[in-house]
């Protein structure tokens, strides 16, 4: 049909124009029937993936019809043909390689989107990028690989020495490769979330809320408002009390103590009555008082009861303390304190 053209660079341009347009033409067709079989589905994903990966599907056809058309003309010679061919589907391969990102980009996002919704995590964007960052490095990784293919460089020998380099870089950031595995442990774990109130080995020496989860280390944020940064190895080989699992709900203790002869029925409910107006109670479960010893000068009480979150304990433990001593006082029950009796012989 073209060959009636007789001059070669016009029938070049119009091979070129009629092969894209009917590329683009075809692919119009099939986004529209698509769209149409999707219109009903209760997800937006189709419609995205067809929107984000217009542009580069038409660079493709793009360069599909200009590799039909310089392979069919006969201006260019051999060799420049051939470097321009090569040319050409380098720019394929890593237009195909963006568009396989921008789908996987998408599913992934949905995914972990639905998973936020469920766990109500708050490390999901942390795992996210970590992700995304394995993803990226792999597929630059086989753009590269098929890129030197379609250019005859040798894949086998530069293989090897990227093993062998990998397998070196590899024990030199082994520390480091720990604590990303470590960190995305913990993410899926869901030991620790940002906004949590920690103890690290059971020991209240080292304690704080956690500030952010990165991909190599954990910042904590003592009560003192001073930073501490723990490698996630650390972290996740440590004994961990997280406060604020499985729920923000804590339970209080207050302790206090009486005089002997105090009348103990009478302490209980005169404290009780006390503890249900403290700031941030709440009555599931019941509080209750006990009378838990027999000290050398004093009985010895605990008043037990919840609050709504952990933010609040230290703020209703003084809430507490003032009104269980003010009742006690105005009951007229002595509260003992140490004291020493000094006699003295003539």
């Amino acid at each position: 049909m073209f060959n009636s053209i007789q001059n070669e660079l016009v029938r070049v341009i119009v091979v070129f124009f009629v092969l894209f347009f009917i590329f683009r033409l075809a692919y119009i067709i099939l986004q529209k029937i698509v769209l149409r079989l999707t219109i009903k589905t209760k997800t937006d994903l189709d419609d995205l993936i067809v929107k984000r990966t217009s542009t580069p599907v038409s660079v493709l056809f793009f360069l599909v019809s200009l590799n039909m058309t310089i392979e069919d003309t006969t201006l260019l010679v051999e060799a420049t043909q051939d470097t321009i061919s090569k040319l050409i589907y380098t720019l394929m391969a890593v237009n195909i390689i963006y568009i396989i990102y921008v789908i996987i980009n998408l599913l992934i996002e949905r995914s972990f989107k639905r998973f936020a919704q469920k766990t109500k995590s708050k490390l999901d964007d942390t795992l996210l990028s970590l992700i995304h960052n394995v993803m990226i490095v792999g597929l630059i990784v086989i753009s590269v690989i098929y890129v030197l293919s379609i250019w005859g460089v040798e894949i086998l020998p530069i293989l090897g020495a990227l093993g062998v380099a990998g397998i070196a870089v590899a024990l030199a950031l082994q520390p480091t490769l720990a604590n990303i595995f470590s960190g995305a442990a913990m993410i899926v774990d869901k030991s620790v979330s940002v906004g949590d109130l920690i103890y690290l080995d059971g020991s209240q020496q080292v304690k704080g809320k956690v500030e952010k989860v990165g991909l190599r280390s954990t910042r904590i944020i003592t009560f003192d408002n001073e930073m501490i940064i723990i490698p996630n190895s650390k972290l996740a080989d440590s004994i961990i009390q997280n406060v604020a699992q499985p729920e923000p709900k804590s339970r209080v203790v207050v302790p206090f103590t009486v005089a002997y002869g105090t009348d103990i029925e009478k302490v209980k409910k005169l404290i009780l009555k006390e503890i249900v107006s403290v700031k941030y109670f709440v009555k599931d479960p019941e509080p209750t008082v006990r009378f838990v010893e027999m000290g050398n000068s004093s009985l010895n009480f605990k008043a037990y009861y919840y609050v709504e979150s952990y933010d609040h304990r230290f703020e209703s433990i003084d809430d507490a303390n003032t009104k269980i001593y003010n009742a006690l006082n105005k009951a007229g029950i002595e509260i003992p304190f140490p004291h020493l009796d000094v006699r003295l012989k003539k």
